[in-house]
């Protein structure tokens, strides 16, 4: 959950991006795609609402959830690097709103609008940090772990004082790919989050409800 002064700052890098940097807001629907891996990267997109999924697939058909940013984050960053082409797929989630803005005109507001470029920054910085946590959560945590991680993480935990979060209902394939096991380990350990009480399913919303005890699992010895 967003306080009011994250959101007044995600409002002025929005008008930011779409008076001065000539961005476009994009309405998409759930499970529509931005971009495919492969196509020609040339624009950064800025997330007003909604989550968007990052996801490659290897030459063997094999996907692989990289990230599920937010509101407030960036996707498709790697266009103002010297990658000519999407490293991964990118698709919504949910029903979002996004600003899509062209390379040249993001560096220019990066060099010349501050709150393009701490808010850039940060956002940078911070996906540095979730890399490197994911990385050690693969190599040292058991898949149950991971997963509560991943749940929690949707649930925007840490930023704010916060009990328990609903997030969009995510499917069990997603979740397998983004914490890297099988389809059957994700619902075997759903459904005992769930007898636990940890997690709360909601069919006529098609939400998650994630509690703050979830955390239990991840810090227990």
């Amino acid at each position: 959950m967003r306080g009011a002064p994250q959101i007044m700052g995600e409002a002025l890098v929005a008008a930011s991006l779409t008076s001065r940097g000539g961005g476009h807001v994009l309405k998409l629907r759930s499970n529509q795609m931005v971009f495919r891996q492969g196509e020609p990267a040339d624009a950064v997109y800025y997330i007003q609402s909604g989550k968007i999924r990052l996801g490659v697939v290897s030459v063997h058909g094999r996907e692989g959830v990289v990230a599920i940013p937010g509101p407030g984050e960036f996707f498709g960053e790697g266009a103002l690097s010297r990658h000519s082409v999407r490293a991964a797929s990118a698709v919504t989630m949910d029903a979002s709103t996004v600003i899509r803005i062209a390379r040249k005109p993001m560096i220019r507001l990066i060099r010349q609008e501050a709150v393009v470029s701490d808010t850039f920054m940060e956002f940078l910085l911070s996906r540095n940090a979730q890399i490197e946590a994911d990385l050690i959560d693969h190599l040292v945590n058991s898949s149950e772990r991971r997963l509560a991680r991943v749940l929690l993480l949707l649930a925007d935990f840490g930023k704010d004082d916060t009990r328990e979060a609903v997030v969009p209902k995510i499917s069990q394939e997603v979740l397998a790919a983004k914490v890297g096991t099988t389809r059957s380990r994700i619902n075997f350990f759903m459904n005992k989050f769930r007898r636990l009480g940890l997690i709360e399913y909601d069919g006529a919303q098609k939400s998650l409800r994630v509690r703050s005890a979830l955390l239990d699992i991840i810090v227990r010895d």
